[in-house]
């Protein structure tokens, strides 16, 4: 609670007060250092975990919004809402969502998928091959849309690319890109520049 109340002053560079501030658990003892902190009484051995905040906090500007990034996700969000096939399983959807977390940061295994998901890597393949899906597929489906996405936007190096998609190697990716379309990632930006 403390943390959230923080990181909303970080971000809004304000010190901002919650209206209210409760916390389930009990303490007894002084809590001046707390109160002194959050700028209001804290309410301890309450119902729940609550911090309210004035309506308006919701209208403070970032101090260190990174308009770039935001526009550059938004765009791929809405790309990715329409480019979804009304087929698609809510359980393609929730590996797809593991899997995009984990990319950039390297291989990409199934029983980390599977563990993100709650259920065994076995459980995990017995229920996509229920729905007539592979684990492997889905991975290799959506690097692809990824990277063709990534690639129209000219200001992301293919570097920047390749790591985002999990690639160690710039090469590998491009041998990838290859197999997935025919074409290298510069031959399909110099396709889609005219």
């Amino acid at each position: 609670m403390f943390g959230v109340l923080r990181i909303c002053r970080m971000l809004t560079g304000q010190n901002i007060v919650p209206q209210h501030f409760s916390i389930a658990h009990h303490r007894s003892g002084s809590t001046s250092e707390m109160a002194r902190f959050v700028g209001t009484k804290v309410e301890f051995g309450a119902e729940k975990d609550e911090l309210a905040l004035n309506i308006d906090a919701r209208e403070l500007p970032l101090i260190h919004a990174d308009t770039y990034l935001n526009d550059l996700l938004v765009k791929y969000c809405e790309a990715a809402l329409a480019n979804k096939r009304g087929d698609r399983s809510h359980l393609r959807t929730r590996v797809e969502n593991a899997i995009s977390t984990m990319l950039p940061h390297g291989r990409v295994l199934a029983e980390n998928v599977a563990r993100s998901l709650g259920m065994s890597e076995r459980t995990l393949a017995r229920n996509l091959s229920d729905e007539g899906l592979n684990f492997t597929e889905i991975l290799q489906q959506l690097r692809h849309d990824l990277a063709v996405r990534h690639l129209n936007d000219r200001k992301l190096h293919v570097s920047k690319i390749a790591w985002l998609l999990g690639f160690h190697e710039v090469s590998a990716f491009t041998h990838a890109f290859k197999r997935w379309t025919g074409k290298t990632p510069r031959q399909m930006r110099t396709a889609n520049a005219y």
